[in-house]
Formats: C-alpha cells, sequence, structure tokens
C-alpha cells in the first residue's frame, strides 16, 4: 500500500496534528510516459507553512484533501517512460508519500556518484542556490564588509555566510543555541555569532558584533530580531529578503517598527525575491557551488529525521530550531 499525507484543514498559528490525515491507497501502475518512484528523502522547508494557508502568495496554496508537496528524492522502480529506467534516482516537486506517478518532464536526474543524493536538496539544491542568488545578485558583497545573516545555522543562513567569507566579507550569524553558533564560527569560520534565545538586548548585541555598522542584512527571521538589525544599517545598506519564519505561526496581523525611515535616511535597498526568478542560470550557480565544495571552501551540514511515520514532526522541528543545517526525512535507501 502506498502512505500519503495530506493537508485536511488550514492552520491557526503552529500546525497540529489534526490539520493533516494519512492516507492508503493501492500502489499506483505506470501509464504509458510514466515511472513509479518509491521515495527515498523528502525535504520540509518553512516556505510550506506558507502555502498552508488561503492566501495569495508566490505559489498557489495547497488544495485540502489533496497530497502536500515539496521536494523529493526518489528512485525509479517501474518505468513506461522512455527516458527514464528501472533503478534512475530523481529529484522533483512530487507529494509527502511513500509512491508517486512522475513523468519525465516533472523531474531531473541526480548522478549519485558526484556526491551523496541528499546532498540534491541541499547543498547542491535550492537552499544553496537561495543564498547564492540572494547574496550576490541583491546583497553584491565587497570585500571588508559587515554581513549579518538570522536563521545562520540553517540551510540557507550557513551557506550565505560561506559565501560572505569566500567574498572577503565579516560575518556575523544570528542563531537560537549555543552549540549551533559553535558551529558557525568554528566550523564555517563566521567572526561573531548572537545567540538570540539567551541575549538580553538585541540592539546592543549588533552593536557590538558589527562595530562599523551593517552592509548587508541577509533576512530569513522578521519579528524583533530583524527591528534590531535595521537600526545599524550603513550608507547604501543591501537587505535580500528570503524569508519571515518567525511570522509564519502567528495568528494576528504582526505589528512592529516602520521600517521605511530607516531604508531612507541610509538609502537601503530592501527586496524581496524567490530562487525561481533566477532559474535560467541555475547550472551555473550549481556549477561554482560545486567548485566551492570540492575545494573546501564550502561545509554542510544536514538534520536526517528517520522514517516516512515522522515527517510531520520534522516540519514542524523547523519552527522550534530543532535543526542544523538541511531538514530532511530519511524514507528508504535506494535498491542497488
Amino acid at each position: 500500500m502506498n502512505l500519503q499525507i495530506r493537508l485536511v484543514s488550514r492552520p491557526h498559528g503552529l500546525p497540529k496534528e489534526e490539520n493533516f490525515s494519512w492516507v492508503k491507497q493501492p500502489i499506483p501502475e505506470p501509464a504509458e510516459g510514466q515511472a513509479l518512484i518509491r521515495t527515498l528523502y523528502l525535504s520540509v522547508d518553512p516556505y510550506m507553512r506558507g502555502r498552508m494557508n488561503d492566501q495569495k502568495s508566490y505559489v498557489a496554496p495547497y488544495e485540502l484533501n489533496e497530497v502536500i508537496t515539496g521536494g523529493v528524492i526518489g528512485e525509479v522502480i517501474k518505468s513506461k517512460s522512455p527516458s527514464l529506467i528501472k533503478g534512475d534516482i530523481i529529484l522533483g516537486n512530487i507529494g509527502w508519500q511513500k509512491y508517486s506517478l512522475i513523468s519525465s518532464e516533472q523531474v531531473r536526474k541526480i548522478d549519485p556518484d558526484i556526491a551523496p543524493i541528499s546532498t540534491a536538496l541541499g547543498i547542491l539544491g535550492m537552499p544553496s542556490l537561495t543564498a547564492y542568488f540572494g547574496l550576490l545578485e541583491i546583497g553584491q558583497p565587497k570585500e571588508g564588509e559587515t554581513v549579518v545573516v538570522s536563521g545562520a545555522a540553517g540551510a540557507v543562513g550557513m551557506i550565505v555566510g560561506q559565501i560572505a567569507k569566500i567574498k572577503g566579507c565579516r560575518v556575523v550569524g544570528i542563531a537560537g543555541s549555543d552549540e549551533k553558533n559553535r558551529y558557525l564560527q568554528e566550523e564555517l569560520g563566521f567572526d561573531a555569532t548572537i545567540n538570540y534565545k539567551t541575549t538580553p538586548n538585541m540592539t546592543d548585541a549588533i552593536a557590538h558584533a558589527c562595530p562599523k555598522g551593517v552592509d548587508i542584512y541577509f533576512e530569513n527571521v522578521g519579528g524583533t530580531i530583524s527591528d534590531a538589525v535595521l537600526s545599524h544599517l550603513n550608507y547604501k545598506a543591501r537587505i535580500p529578503l528570503c524569508g519571515l519564519i518567525s511570522m509564519y505561526n502567528i495568528k494576528d496581523a504582526d505589528v512592529g517598527p516602520r521600517i521605511q525611515s530607516q531604508l531612507l535616511i541610509n538609502s537601503a535597498l530592501m527586496r524581496g525575491f524567490i530562487v525561481g526568478e533566477f532559474a535560467d542560470r541555475f547550472e551555473e550557480a550549481t556549477t561554482q557551488l560545486a567548485q566551492w565544495l570540492q575545494q573546501g571552501k564550502l561545509k554542510y551540514r544536514e538534520n536526517i529525521v528517520e522514517g516516512f511515520e515522522n515527517t510531520i514532526q520534522a516540519f514542524l522541528g523547523l519552527f522550534s530550531g530543532e535543526n542544523l543545517g538541511k531538514q530532511l526525512v530519511h524514507v528508504a535507501d535506494p535498491s542497488v
């Protein structure tokens, strides 16, 4: 039998188990042009929370009583597609289920000899592409500048910081535990870190960590952390707006300081972006990221939760800060 996870009600605040249902169905058979894949890894990502709301966004909301979709690595186990054969490892935006029917147009093949297949969802996948284009295209870092990264121990944030170091910047990371911050400094080379959960005054902490002010703020979090950083912007600072994870589960409209004055007096730029707008340059970015990885200039961590039955808990763990690096669910191993 195939096991699926469906969204059955819209969460109000942090999602709960009752917002989801587990559905068993017979494993489907591929029609002409299709292949049956067995899920090996699932990606759980903060943006999925936004898709659970019935509101306008950069991607359509999930439909109720339908399988939730996201990044999936799978193995072809049956095929009636001329371009997919049994044993192929693929990456695609597929359902939270153990088995899926796909066409070749929906997926791309992964070469398991280049790197562990899980990296296609992390260091060589969407999170690193997001870091690459957000920092380099919007942030445009220059040697000697100060870059502050919120959510710095997440899959995107830790890559942003490392690319900024490659470009010769001073990098300050904001994360939610001493363990995470030690990793950022000792393993990834961040110049300074701030534990936002134990810091009584974030504004003072930013001033201490950024004595020359903030030239680039890579925004992953929002809320009071963002307020503190924005009060230290330099002239012509740049703010790539990637995510606002602190706000995804709030029940009422967010109210905070108006930021327009900070942008105006500093001639600063804040620009929201979605990585898909750079799709025509993914090959360029992936090639560069792979080169940096091979040269030892980039390191990565994966937080792998074992078992399809733990997918929902793995997703919810994103919002309590359980993950260090990319959050994945390991469902099965390849047959070969």
